[in-house]
């Protein structure tokens, strides 16, 4: 990475942290003026169009079309709102849509979490949209039924309430210095927890903000081959985010390359820390003069070519 790209990475940072707690913490009515603003700037991009699409491509047969961060969802499967041990939160975003081979992983994840946590279950964030796509506030990826967003706040025993669900705030699991985990938050169970999801075959990457994977290198004991898939991003202190491969036969569909780099408890997790830490704490001055105009949200023309049939379908 260049001078010049760290720099930027730097100034950019706390940003991205603010607004992935803002996204995390959000209410329904934050949320709506959001997608109202970004509908009405840019009416003409990919979000725009996918992100008024409210029910899925359902004539079409289930794919997940183009990569994680450029593509669309055709057939995709809902999870229901709520289940024996899950609960979706923010329902008004209506992200609870998926691959198929996504939500009955997620379903049979969730009734193990109860023997796994001691936990009634999980309370589930964001999946994909009806037709995956670009998203009109939030994420990059999340765009073809793969991605998860698994908070890491215990599902109460009691049902949350319709308010609860768009309102309720996660629980953040960063220590006041980002560079661990908070002990009055964190548990075994949580790692616990991360360690099955990264286990089940079916799952490429797991994401965590680089505090969180401190706590999961320090109590993986000597199992520790699961600890390549669990990789360090920012943001993600309140939920981790299962990311599945591609299904098998699924023409179109983009992966990633397997894990091959180790644990990534060493160097590399450190750079991580020192990184958020510089940039929370001690970031550089942004220079003077007028900031750059934004960079335009990505069109229909950057998703492959079949996510306009899918837009389209019935």
């Amino acid at each position: 990475m260049s001078s010049s790209s760290r720099i930027a990475l730097l100034i950019l940072l706390p940003l991205a942290l603010l607004a992935g707690a803002a996204r995390a913490q959000s209410t329904a009515e934050d949320e709506a003026r959001r997608r109202a603003a970004n509908i009405a700037a840019f009416p003409d991009a990919a979000r725009a169009h996918f992100g008024q699409k409210t029910t899925p491509a359902a004539a079409m047969k289930a794919r997940a079309i183009g990569s994680y961060a450029r593509g669309c969802l055709a057939g995709g499967k809902a999870l229901a709102p709520d289940g024996e041990s899950w609960q979706v939160m923010r329902r008004a975003r209506n992200r609870n849509w998926g691959h198929p081979e996504l939500i009955d992983y997620l379903e049979s994840f969730a009734r193990e979490v109860p023997k796994l946590t001691g936990w009634a279950g999980l309370l589930v964030g964001d999946i994909s949209q009806a037709r995956g796509g670009p998203m009109l506030t939030g994420h990059a990826s999340h765009q073809i039924g793969l991605d998860a967003d698994i908070w890491l706040t215990p599902m109460p025993r009691k049902r949350l309430d319709a308010d609860d669900r768009e309102n309720m705030p996660a629980v953040n699991m960063a220590r006041a210095d980002w560079r661990d985990v908070d002990p009055k938050n964190w548990t075994p169970a949580h790692t616990r927890l991360i360690k099955a999801a990264a286990s089940e075959p079916r799952v490429e990457r797991i994401f965590v903000n680089p505090a969180l994977k401190v706590a999961l290198c320090r109590e993986a004991g000597s199992d520790r081959n699961w600890l390549n898939k669990v990789r360090p991003i920012w943001g993600h202190n309140y939920h981790f985010h299962i990311r599945m491969s591609c299904p098998p036969g699924v023409e179109g569909c983009a992966g990633q390359e397997p894990p091959n780099f180790g644990d990534g408890c060493g160097e590399e997790l450190a750079g991580w820390i020192e990184r958020q830490y510089k940039a929370i704490f001690n970031p550089p001055k942004p220079k003077p003069g007028p900031k750059p105009k934004p960079k335009p949200p990505m069109s229909l023309d950057a998703l492959p070519q079949e996510c306009r049939q899918v837009l389209v379908s019935r």
